[in-house]
């Protein structure tokens, strides 16, 4: 009988790191996490976490280079996602618009049926002057998503008007 793989030797850590950063210690734990990526470097677990935390500190340049490091080396679909999303939040801070809208929607193509591409996507639509889409995009996410019955109610309603935001009637 084989012995379970152990996990990687920083994983341990990296867990430890994670665990702490979720009490709102972001800024504290960031030189442990770059000392993690320092000692095993091209990690792309490291760099995801590294890049995450990075980006609520609102340090979205390096965020962005950890985020586009962790893609390239490969996650799995769960971080990968999450990397997708953050790389494309990071982009769109920084006012790197359609690179932030070309993430967002290759994350999109991967991973549809996690709706909060769409949120984010409408957000740098917005920014790029594309005013009705980034609206349209937003409202059929709320429609779609939505539990709420008032929103429900008016669910085809707002789908109509959804698709013809600037038009009048007499």
């Amino acid at each position: 009988m084989s012995e379970p793989d152990l996990p990687p030797e920083w994983k341990p850590e990296l867990d430890a790191i994670v665990g702490a950063r979720h009490g709102g210690a972001a800024a504290a734990l960031l030189p442990r996490l770059r000392a993690l990526d320092g000692r095993f470097p091209n990690t792309p677990e490291i760099l995801h976490q590294l890049a995450w935390s990075c980006e609520v500190l609102g340090q979205y340049r390096e965020a962005a280079g950890a985020y586009e490091r962790a893609i390239a080396l490969g996650l799995p679909p769960h971080d990968l996602s999450g990397a997708f999303l953050g790389l494309g939040s990071a982009l769109r801070c920084l006012g790197e618009y359609s690179r932030a809208a070309q993430v967002l929607r290759q994350g999109q193509l991967q991973f549809p049926t996690q709706r909060e591409f769409e949120v984010f996507l409408a957000l740098t639509l917005h920014n790029l002057g594309h005013h009705a889409e980034a609206m349209k995009t937003l409202l059929t996410t709320l429609i779609e998503t939505a539990d709420d019955v008032g929103i429900a109610a008016y669910q085809r309603t707002l789908r109509f008007h959804a698709g013809q935001l600037d038009r009048k009637w007499e």
